[in-house]
């Protein structure tokens, strides 16, 4: 295969590949393709790095799904809709991978990259500054939005845990309770 339908190829993947953010960082392959199977066929997922956030907390994902359409609808649904994982909601956002997510990209053909090096007396030195400076204030920004979303997923699973504990002890009550009324019904001699 030369260079150019190698190149298609993998535009071609990049379309039907859906990048989802915000996973647990408990949550392992096989339950994003068991989550993903749901909709239709996954032909892989691959977990990528998040460089701006530290160890341990929510991950991203690529899914590539079998075909466009399928990638398309899902991530549709997702917006619209709460992604579930072990019957819990889940704030996962989907979005259309990029090309620049995935690490084994071939070479765009006819592409050259240059660079150089650049010195204080360049005239593009006070922008390359600039824009390590920018870069420098959005890794600040992100650290304080992702210290935001934590608290809220911490928040969520709280809220999540006290539902279930309420419900637990609903399903426990009405045990009790349908016992009772069997062993009622036995004692007076009444049929259902």
């Amino acid at each position: 295969m030369d260079s150019t339908e190698e190149y298609v190829e993998f535009l071609n993947k990049v379309r039907r590949t859906i990048y989802i953010d915000n996973l647990s960082p408990a949550v392992t392959g096989t339950v994003v393709k068991a989550a993903f199977n749901q909709f239709g066929d996954v032909a892989s997922v691959e977990f990528i790095p998040t460089f701006m956030q530290p160890e341990g907390v929510p991950r991203a994902a690529l899914v590539e799904m079998a075909n466009i359409t399928l990638a398309q609808r899902i991530i549709t649904d997702m917006n619209t809709l709460s992604f579930m994982i072990g019957g819990l909601p889940r704030p996962v956002r989907a979005k259309p991978a990029q090309v620049e997510m995935f690490d084994n990209r071939p070479r765009k053909p006819g592409r050259e990259i240059q660079y150089s090096w650049r010195r204080k007396k360049d005239p593009d030195f006070e922008i390359a500054k600039k824009i390590q400076n920018v870069v420098k204030r959005h890794a600040a920004e992100a650290s304080f939005l992702l210290e935001q979303q934590l608290k809220e997923e911490e928040s969520l699973a709280e809220r999540q845990a006290e539902t279930l504990r309420v419900n637990c002890k609903k399903l426990e009550a009405m045990g009790r309770v349908s016992r009772d009324g069997k062993r009622l019904a036995e004692r007076y001699g009444i049929r259902k």
